[in-house]
């Protein structure tokens, strides 16, 4: 596995291509979800791809601390791998290695993010907690999950 850590403006055009498509054949297609999911924010975020034998298989991407909302912690979304990777454990590969990339971009840090709710085990495995009340995003329940700073 490859991983590339970078701001939005160190992302090629064909890197930012592949990103941009994998998230809609998941996040559009695939869960039939009609929303905008170029959301005008990426400009903000870092992004974490990862690349086996050059293939986009596993993405996510990560407001700095105190810029997404009213958020003062770092904020992960778009966590996604390709349906060809799922079932090997790339979920929390990438996760730990976005929470790596995290600490030595900004230091120990909270992280949050808007799980989708039947992911819940899965995130609380990785030292998240729900955080709020459950709601409605683009027509699939989610739940906001915190998770302490660690190093």
């Amino acid at each position: 596995m490859i991983w590339n850590w970078c701001p939005f403006d160190a992302l090629s055009a064909s890197d930012l291509y592949t990103v941009l498509r994998l998230r809609q054949e998941v996040f559009v297609v695939e869960q039939d979800c009609a929303y905008l999911d170029a959301d005008g924010s990426d400009a903000a975020c870092y992004h974490l791809l990862g690349w086996r034998e050059g293939v986009l298989v596993a993405y996510l991407r990560v407001f700095p601390p105190g810029t997404c909302g009213e958020h003062p912690e770092v904020v992960i979304g778009r966590v996604i791998t390709a349906a060809s990777a799922r079932g090997e454990g790339l979920g929390r590969t990438l996760m730990e290695e976005g929470h790596r990339q995290s600490v030595q971009t900004w230091g120990a840090q909270p992280s949050w993010l808007s799980a989708q709710a039947h992911l819940a085990r899965f995130y609380g495995s990785l030292g998240y907690v729900v955080c709020g009340p459950g709601y409605d995003e683009d027509g699939i329940p989610h739940l906001p999950m915190r998770r302490p700073a660690a190093g």
